[in-house]
């Protein structure tokens, strides 16, 4: 099945009742039961929601995977994860990466005795080299947020699969659309469905899709007796947002490419950081591993003070000062005081996020008139 047919037909089918083409939203918290242990597949909305069931069939259709899970946030399908761990386990995680992601490694689950082991993971032989024997899980972005560095995929599944480590792949980024990690030799693919799966900047919510059966109902144990669920609603955004999914990234792409091309010969701008480019350390890698480059990127100034950047990030119309990313809208954000203000300064400047890095996310309003804006802005 072509992705477009996938994306639009993933998860629905017409309600057996009334014919609805949209899965009903079933706003209730309880089913009536024939007799005790006597149901229709569903007894308590924490345990099972048939909006959800459908979202989660469409999770697994649009990442290749037999299985999806749905949480209440990226966060929360994260912490999913991590609970799969006893203390005493090793992470190995990308040094670039969410600043929500580190925030919730470091100060929550250190203190239960998880250690994690922050490596520069676009050289697969460092992710080897940490290996121990109480490594049990390797933590993967790519492309990394917020700059934007590509990590083999199949290479370190290789890697964790001979060391009998599970891999988890966090593909906001790039989306089902883009790439499919599952594909390559992941474990189990994350995504804050927050961002591109919804498109539209108006719910909260988590995914992770995987193949391994046993794998599944571990995670469906956690999110069960965690309660990290979303609503009926909140699912029922997402199946529509998965709809346009193909229609939207094409576009995002499109933009994203014109600007990050247009940054970098703009006299004001030092670097960007944009995987597409021809002589990016990353390119070989993302081409064979992705179907585009996406509409995230990340720039400097020459002058690559915080007051200049201030300055563009105060001054944009069509780019909005917000956090998140993957909407309609295009957002700008300052990663070292917003998104990745719980990374030390001293790390964050080590592993090359800067107090002057400015991240896009560029949506899919016409890009002469994104451009217009940026220009503006910079001066």
């Amino acid at each position: 099945m072509k992705l477009a047919t996938k994306f639009i037909h993933a998860g629905a089918e017409p309600d057996p009742g009334t014919g609805a083409i949209m899965t009903p939203i079933f706003q209730t918290s309880t089913y009536v039961q024939e007799a005790p242990g006597k149901n229709k597949g569903y007894e308590y909305a924490r345990s099972q929601n048939p909006t959800r069931k459908a979202l989660e069939d469409a999770y697994a259709i649009i990442e290749n995977a037999k299985y999806g899970l749905a949480f209440g946030s990226g966060v929360a399908a994260t912490d999913a994860v991590i609970k799969l761990l006893n203390p005493g386990d090793e992470v190995i995680a990308a040094n670039d990466m969410y600043g929500g992601s580190y925030r919730l490694f470091s100060k929550v689950w250190e203190r239960y005795g998880i250690k994690f082991i922050y490596t520069d993971t676009t050289n697969a032989m460092n992710v080897k080299a940490a290996l121990t024997n109480n490594t049990k899980l390797i933590w993967l972005e790519t492309p990394t947020n917020p700059l934007m560095n590509i990590s083999d995929i199949a290479a370190i599944a290789a890697i964790s699969k001979a060391a009998n480590v599970l891999l988890c792949v966090d593909n906001t980024f790039a989306s089902p659309y883009l790439q499919n990690p599952l594909d390559l030799g992941a474990d189990i693919v994350m995504h804050s469905a927050t961002k591109y799966l919804s498109g539209h900047s108006d719910v909260i919510q988590g995914a992770l899709m995987m193949n391994d059966k046993e794998l599944r109902e571990k995670l469906y144990f956690i999110q069960k007796s965690c309660g990290a669920v979303p609503g009926p609603m909140d699912c029922f955004l997402i199946l529509r947002g998965i709809k346009t999914l193909h229609v939207r990234m094409k576009q995002h792409c499109e933009n994203g490419e014109k600007i990050a091309h247009w940054l970098r010969n703009h006299n004001k701008v030092g670097k960007v950081y944009w995987p597409g480019f021809t002589d990016n350390a990353g390119y070989a890698v993302a081409s064979k591993q992705m179907h585009g480059f996406g509409g995230m990127l990340s720039f400097e100034l020459k002058d690559n003070s915080i007051e200049a950047a201030n300055k563009v990030l105060s001054s944009t119309h069509l780019f909005s000062l917000a956090e998140s990313l993957g909407g309609v809208e295009s957002l700008i954000n300052h990663p070292a005081s917003m998104t990745h203000a719980s990374i030390p300064r001293e790390e964050r400047i080590k592993n090359g996020l800067g107090d002057g890095l400015i991240r896009l996310s560029v949506g899919i309003e016409d890009a002469d008139d994104l451009i217009e804006d940026l220009n503006n802005a910079i001066g």
